[in-house]
Parts: structure tokens; sequence; C-alpha cells
């Protein structure tokens, strides 16, 4: 989550593209019956656009992927069954980071130095809202959905930022926004701090990586309060995205081209590691995204100077 560049690719995608791409998904789904939902069919490779410079990855329950781009903020989408994608809406040309898809459809999209997050209609690709986070020092990293809102994390300030969104989904005024200052055991170091953002398995806190100091937190999201949780002696050295499955903690270690797979307590207070996940196709991994059986991590490839002909890919691997 370190590299950017400001270049601006103008990318129109009709109605009717965005249509088939979607329905290719609904498609695909249909044809692999009986089996479940990422297993089988899905590509071990999906390549990205030239120069897109992918962060993020969420995945919905058709199997499409959405990634953000920290070239200009483009969010594309790519079926992982055929690997086929199209540009769904174009960036407002500073980087979309981390980004998560809701049960109507909806992305929510952090925006890094622009201290901003937005609202994309996947749909359509129609930017729904903006809100500004923070004025103060900002790279707005990774973002994570909980029952009540969407929680994001600021690598540059020890605070976090809550949208509350109602039962019925109606998103927030700006007036709403909730920044909760981080305080307990969280010590903010130079350089990136708060980079991963999950939920603990009993829903009741959150976890935050701190990639400055290789150090899980588990925080109270009603005081901030963040709390080390204990693994047992065991770091996690370029820790990047988080994803919880059940009582199991993915953390994407971005340099180190590894997943580590972490057991953890119901509460999160706890936690061992059990597995280091990687692959030969790796190359600088940031997040990480669940389809069935699979997990799939966008290569930014951040040891690669950026250029509009680089290429970029998704990698799929068993988890």
């Amino acid at each position: 989550m370190w590299s950017m560049s400001g270049r601006i690719v103008a990318r129109t995608l009709a109605a009717a593209a965005l249509t088939g791409l979607l329905a290719v998904s609904a498609a695909g789904a249909a044809s692999a019956a009986g089996s479940p939902p990422g297993g089988g069919a899905v590509e071990d490779l999906i390549a990205l656009p030239n120069g897109f410079q992918p962060e993020g990855i969420t995945i919905d329950p058709r199997g499409t992927a959405y990634l953000g781009s920290l070239a200009d903020g483009d969010i594309y989408a790519a079926d992982l069954r055929t690997g086929e994608g199209e540009i769904i809406s174009q960036g407002p040309g500073t980087p979309s980071v981390g980004l998560k898809i809701d049960r109507f459809g909806r992305l929510f999209v952090s925006g890094g130095p622009s201290g901003s997050a937005r609202v994309v209609d996947s749909a359509t690709g129609d930017v729904l809202e903006t809100y500004q986070l923070t004025a103060g020092p900002a790279f707005i990293n990774d973002v994570v959905l909980t029952h009540d809102g969407a929680w994001f994390t600021n690598s540059f300030a020890a605070e976090l930022y809550f949208l509350p969104v109602s039962p019925s989904g109606g998103l927030p005024d700006a007036s709403d926004v909730v920044t909760l200052p981080l305080t307990g055991d969280w010590v903010q170091q130079p350089g990136f701090n708060a980079n991963g953002i999950a939920e603990t398995p009993d829903h009741k806190a959150l976890l935050v990586i701190q990639s400055a100091t290789a150090t899980l937190f588990r925080v109270d999201p009603a005081t901030g309060e963040a709390t080390t949780v204990d693994l047992g002696g065991a770091t996690l050295p370029n820790g990047d995205g988080l994803l919880v499955k059940g009582r199991t903690l993915y953390v994407v270690q971005n340099f180190s081209n590894t997943v580590a797979v972490v057991r953890l307590d119901a509460q999160g207070r706890t936690g061992t590691l059990v597995d280091q996940l990687t692959d030969p196709a790796f190359d600088v991994p940031t997040t990480v995204a669940a389809y069935g059986s699979s997990l799939f991590l966008p290569n930014a490839r951040f040891g690669t100077p950026p250029t509009p002909d680089t290429e970029y890919e998704v990698v799929r691997i068993d988890r």
C-alpha cells in the first residue's frame, strides 16, 4: 500500500457491457451447479488492465471480483470463472485502496491520500456518496463492513472512521461520520500504521494490523481501546490486508509474498499461527477475498516501477 502514481485513464463502460459481464457471472454460477461457490471452474490467474496498479479486492456472491486502482481510482470488475472483466466506474483521479461490497451491491471504497471514502453502485458505476473522513494527514487504507456500517483505517493517523448504515441500508449524512481515536496499547509509529481491518469471529470487536510494528490489535469499537492480540510470540511482518472466515484469520504479508493463517479464539484476543501460504505467482499481494474454497489476491507489484504497460493480475490459491 505504498506505491501510487497520478495516471488518469479515461474509460467508459456502457450499461449493456456491465449487464453482460454480470450475466456471464450468473451463467457461470449456474453451469457449476452442484459444486460449491468458487470451487472448480474458477481461474487461477486473472489478468487486469496494463498499468492498473491494483490494491483492494472484494467478491460478490455471484463470483464477480471488484478491484480498485492506485493509479487513478478506477474500479474493475472481473468474472472469476472466465477471467473477463471491464472498468465499471471511473476513478476521481486519486487512489482507490481497500474496498468491500455490501448486500445491496454497493462498494465502500477507501480513498487513500484524499482522506475520503466513497460509495459506488456496482451495477451502474455511479458514485452514490462521498465522505471526507479527515482533513488531517491521511492514507485511508482499508475497510470492513459490519452489521451496522463501515469502518475505515488511516495509516497516517491513530484513528478509525465509522460510517453508520441503517438496517434498511440507508447511507449516513456527512455529519454522522464517527472518528474513533485509537488508545490503549496502540502507539503510533513513523511510516505506515493502521492497515488491514476485519471483525473478530464473534463480531463484537475489530482487528487491525499495524504495519510498522508487525502487530495485530483488537479494538473495542465503542471506546477505541486497542489491545495486542496474543499470538504466542509470533509477529506478522509486512502485514497488509486481513480476512476472517469463521475463527480463521488470513493476514496478507505483502513483501513477504505470504499469507499467514492464524487460528483465533472467538473474541479475537488470542491466536496461533498455524500455517503460511504462498504461491510462485505472488508478486507483492496486498489484500485477500474468499470465494468458496479459494482465496484471491491482487499482485500490487510494489517492487516493479509502475508504467502504463506494467502487467498486473489476481492470483487464486486454495485456503
